[in-house]
């Protein structure tokens, strides 16, 4: 284990680039709110696209190229460090405001949207990672918590804002200058002013360590997937709740604009929703306390409650007021979820297990869009709230029953040993 003082970790000590790395996921949230309200009406007002399935193909592609870059984003970050990660991501961003500003069909919102997918894969991995690498394993909930606030309190930003603007001009090109402007400053900071930190994970290994340091990145992915049954509630859970991202994304600006509300009133909801994600700095530092599954659990069903409650009433503000209960629930699950494998690695590969995680989480976009949209082509939109209610329901009963605590202190989790012993002495494989 490295001795090096220098490598102390600790958020206080790393306030500067924990702050640089703040920003940054402020802006990974700005630059996928900014389609949040404007795009899915943009489809169905300005390019004619009449299948509400159709429109939300932009969704499926953005989901399923999140989640197969998350799974190597986490490898890559140990192999090559957390900055040429973060500066890949922020670069694939650059074409996409142009590409929604003149796209003449929905085809190339849909291929922009793979450019998102990409974009918020490497950008929010490492600015997760990086956070818990300087925090150390005493804020690491913290750490998380705080990262997924400000993230998501940017998703909710851009709503509001890109609602605001296509409001008052048009639903292109002015709410997608905006989206210009973030994307090459934030482009600019991650080359300039960020910093390396991935020798912070370092700092965690012991040199006589358990054999799970050795783990090969196949392991790494069986442990995270099926073979761990914490990890697997998990992976589950992480997977459906993102059909309430995607709802609020997809279906709610829909519906809610088809019961007569307008565009910024539309996009005032779905940032409400969003907005509650920024107790996640509550929510995370309480699961340092109490545990994760507590949280974990009660934010299952009072997200589900929330979704339920949507259809069950009528009015600008009772929406409001559901979009921010399903929020508080989200809020309260969403980064103690990412916390336990965060817990259950080993320092070595827990940028890999957690990309596992991640990837599992956010093929949920990509899974959920499709039964969203069937739900709201072939039933109505009110059967694709129905539908997300119920799977949270079923999703948070799983992690009742199988997810163990995985709180280093208090925890009761225990790790299964790898299916294979590695070598001893050998390289550990992130």
């Amino acid at each position: 284990m490295s001795t090096d003082t220098e490598l102390e970790q600790g958020i206080r000590e790393h306030v500067g680039q924990f702050s640089l790395h703040i920003l940054l996921v402020f802006a990974t949230g700005l630059t996928i709110g900014s389609e949040r309200a404007v795009v899915p009406v943009l489809g169905r007002d300005v390019l004619d696209v009449a299948s509400l399935f159709v429109i939300g193909s932009f969704v499926v592609s953005f989901g399923f190229v999140k989640a197969l870059l998350n799974l190597y984003a986490g490898k890559w970050g140990g192999e090559y460090g957390r900055k040429p990660v973060l500066i890949a991501g922020w670069a694939t961003a650059l074409p996409l405001p142009v590409i929604l500003i003149f796209a003449p069909s929905w085809g190339w919102i849909t291929v922009g949207n793979v450019l998102l997918g990409i974009n918020q894969a490497l950008t929010w991995s490492m600015a997760i990672n990086a956070k818990i690498d300087l925090a150390g394993p005493d804020q690491r909930g913290l750490a998380v918590g705080i990262d997924e606030a400000f993230g998501y309190t940017g998703v909710a930003a851009g709503a509001w804002i890109t609602g605001i603007i296509a409001a008052r001009t048009n639903l292109r090109p002015e709410p997608f200058y905006f989206l210009a402007v973030v994307v090459v400053l934030a482009f600019l900071i991650s080359i300039f002013l960020i910093e390396e930190t991935v020798q912070y994970a370092e700092v965690e290994v012991d040199d006589d360590d358990h054999h799970d340091a050795n783990l090969p990145f196949g392991e790494v992915v069986k442990r995270a997937t099926y073979g761990d049954k914490t990890l697997f509630a998990a992976a589950q859970a992480g997977h459906v709740e993102k059909f309430v991202d995607t709802l609020f994304w997809l279906a709610v600006p829909l519906y809610l604009t088809s019961e007569g509300i307008g565009i910024a009133a539309a996009g005032f909801v779905v940032g409400v929703h969003s907005a509650m994600y920024f107790l996640q700095i509550a929510t995370g530092g309480l699961a340092d306390r109490i545990g994760r599954r507590p949280p974990v659990v009660a934010g299952m069903f009072l997200a589900g409650a929330g979704i339920l409650g949507m259809v069950l009433v009528e009015g600008y503000l009772p929406w409001a007021l559901l979009a921010g209960v399903s929020g508080l629930g989200m809020a309260l699950l969403y980064p103690n979820l990412m916390t336990v494998p965060g817990d259950a690695a080993h320092p070595t590969w827990r940028a890999a297990g957690m990309g596992v995680y991640r990837m599992w989480r956010d093929a949920g976009y990509g899974v959920g869009a499709i039964l969203i949209g069937l739900s709201m082509e072939f039933v109505n939109a009110e059967a694709a709230f129905y539908m997300t209610a119920i799977l949270m329901f079923v999703s948070g009963a799983v992690v009742y029953v199988w997810m163990e605590e995985t709180h280093p202190e208090f925890g009761t989790h225990e790790p299964p040993a790898p299916a294979t012993e590695q070598p001893s002495g050998g390289v550990p494989q992130d």
